[in-house]
């Protein structure tokens, strides 16, 4: 199931870390890969993306000539009254990019974020027939 074609194209990253060589930023701070879910059905696509330290206020979808961008700016949050001592988790910011078919219905596309998680859906356009009468001479 893994390797069927999907209206989703997914450009899998091998890094977690964007490389310094992508896309310009802005920001002087890391950027990662978030981990990303994709279901399918024959009504939608759902894009499921772990994004641990964003709000709905600092995630931003774009879906433009058929590309699918997601954006996610985490400032870091140490606890109040501590020091670090020792770090594994690095903070950074989100980006990822998807191409998406033509048969998603824009205007009733779903985004929401609840506990660092992305979840979007995204509603197939139902296919449209067309029975063309066809007239003598």
């Amino acid at each position: 199931m893994a390797n069927e074609t999907t209206d989703l194209q997914v450009q899998q990253a091998e890094k977690q870390e964007i490389e310094e060589s992508g896309a310009e930023r802005t920001r002087s701070r890391l950027a990662f890969v978030p981990r990303t879910d994709i279901y399918e059905t024959d009504e939608s696509i759902t894009l499921v993306a772990d994004m641990p330290g964003v709000s709905a206020d600092t995630v931003d979808v774009s879906l433009e000539n058929d590309v699918l961008r997601i954006n996610g700016l985490v400032e870091p949050q140490p606890p109040e009254g501590y020091h670090l001592a020792y770090a594994e988790y690095r903070v950074g910011d989100f980006q990822r990019s998807f191409s998406v078919s033509d048969k998603v219905d824009l205007d009733n596309v779903e985004a929401t974020v609840k506990d660092g998680v992305l979840r979007l859906v995204m509603p197939k356009t139902q296919p449209r027939s067309l029975k063309v009468s066809v007239k003598t001479g």
